[in-house]
């Protein structure tokens, strides 16, 4: 599947995981549960989602030792909807949000959103296991529109409440209004609540739905922008980009380097990552040790952490060109000219001397464009799965990514080129060939 495809269908953690299974499924992946002691057979494909937003792929060779292993997250910065979010004050109708990661806030005025995410529904016959289906608007139902300059003189300057001037937009009322002179309208074109909306759309009551989680996202399809069509500008490319190339990755790599590559997609690194689905918890050991056991070595796993490396995958900051003083004078990239290997001071990259010549070694023996980045003194940058993850596998491991612009923005900037060698760069990662 092209980079656009998982862009414009990854609405959503969710179906980040959806599209991206299906792809798998549909080259001949199968599909194992996390425990379930099923055999693997050496080179054939195999995918897990021990939780619904998150998922690992993996390859097996039971004659060769170590891991390889690349990791990416599935979620960006969003609106997660509250409980009861009905807001019908007055004549606009709106919801109720909350910020989910650190969005770059004023970007996401006046977009055209879209609703993405999981229902939860009854189940009579067992209430500890309620049905859980997929909700994609599919068109923009919200816009969180911008005050106008002419109120307010000193708007561009003032600091953004999420909680009084952000809460999406979804409709008008259309019953009667004393204070409105203009024609009356009939109680039959009164608009329905937003679950309202949700339930019809999913062919179920509204009072089966127990509960949801459910984001705003933007409907901006992926576009080709520039003179060439190099650059990418797109919602969702922090992450999805790099799950896209570890997906594409894993699927080519027909042999396998080390005794298991493997690819993980986590779930919440926008906020810490401190969750079941997320990269700062045991799923990844667990992962990893259930697929020793499936091969018999379950007491060589600590053996083989020498010989194992891991990718921590994420997005790294380009060079703006209008704010080149935001960056370092020296360890600086661009959109353009390869992948990034990051390397920080204070480990928010993980990268080590050694990571970072193997990383190099590879490139230089495929062809691979790639550029080193350090963040400016003073200016710590953000934290990735690199550190989190290689706290729970004590192995080496790198941190990399394509440059970027307005990172955290509604829509995002990269090069296309940089995401074709990524994806290079991970598969010849996980088979060296």
């Amino acid at each position: 599947m092209e980079l656009k495809e998982y862009l414009n269908r990854g609405v959503s953690p969710f179906h980040v995981v959806k599209e991206a299974t299906e792809v798998l499924k549909k080259e001949g992946f199968t599909e194992v549960a996390l425990g379930d002691g099923q055999a693997l057979e050496p080179g054939k494909g195999y995918f897990m989602c021990p939780y619904p937003s998150s998922f690992f792929a993996f390859r097996v060779d039971p004659k060769k030792a170590g891991m390889q292993i690349a990791m990416a997250h599935t979620d960006w910065p969003s609106f997660l909807l509250k409980p009861n979010p009905e807001m019908p004050e007055g004549v606009y109708l709106r919801v109720n949000t909350e910020p989910y990661g650190g969005m770059l806030k004023h970007t996401w005025f006046d977009r055209p959103l879209g609703l993405a995410g999981r229902v939860l529904l009854k189940n009579d016959s067992d209430v500890f296991s309620p049905k859980e289906v997929l909700f994609d608007s599919e068109e923009p139902w919200f816009v969180i529109p911008s005050l106008a300059p002419h109120l307010d003189r000193e708007i561009e300057t003032e600091k953004i409440d999420p909680q009084k001037v952000m809460l999406p937009l979804y409709g008008i009322k259309m019953a009667p209004d004393p204070r409105c002179i203009a024609p009356v309208k009939t109680e039959e074109q009164i608009v329905p609540t937003l679950l309202e909306k949700v339930a019809e759309k999913l062919h179920v009551a509204a009072d089966q739905i127990l509960s949801y989680t459910l984001y705003l996202y933007n409907t901006d399809p992926a576009q080709e922008v520039g003179t060439e069509g190099e650059l990418l500008l797109s919602p969702r490319i922090d992450n999805v980009a790099s799950v896209a190339a570890l997906t594409e990755a894993i699927l080519q790599t027909q042999g396998s380097r080390a005794g298991i590559s493997l690819i993980a997609c986590f779930d919440n690194e926008e906020i810490g990552s401190r969750t079941k689905q997320g990269a700062d918890s045991g799923l990844l050991k667990d992962v990893a040790e259930d697929i020793y056991r499936r091969l018999g070595k379950a007491d060589r796993m600590t053996e083989e952490y020498a010989c194992s490396m891991m990718l921590s995958v994420d997005g790294a900051h380009g060079v703006h060109p209008n704010y080149r003083e935001k960056s370092d004078t020296t360890a600086t990239v661009v959109l353009g000219s390869g992948v990034v290997l990051k390397s920080s001071a204070s480990q928010r990259y993980v990268t080590d001397a050694k990571a970072a010549a193997v990383v190099k070694g590879l490139c230089e023996k495929f062809g691979i464009r790639l550029q080193e980045q350090a963040n400016r003194s003073g200016a710590p940058g953000g934290q990735t799965l690199g550190p989190i993850a290689s706290s729970y596998l004590p192995i080496l491991a790198a941190d990399l990514g394509i440059p970027m612009l307005a990172m955290h923005s509604a829509r995002e900037l990269a090069s296309l080129p940089d995401c074709e060698e990524l994806e290079r760069l991970v598969r010849v990662f996980l088979s060296e060939e």
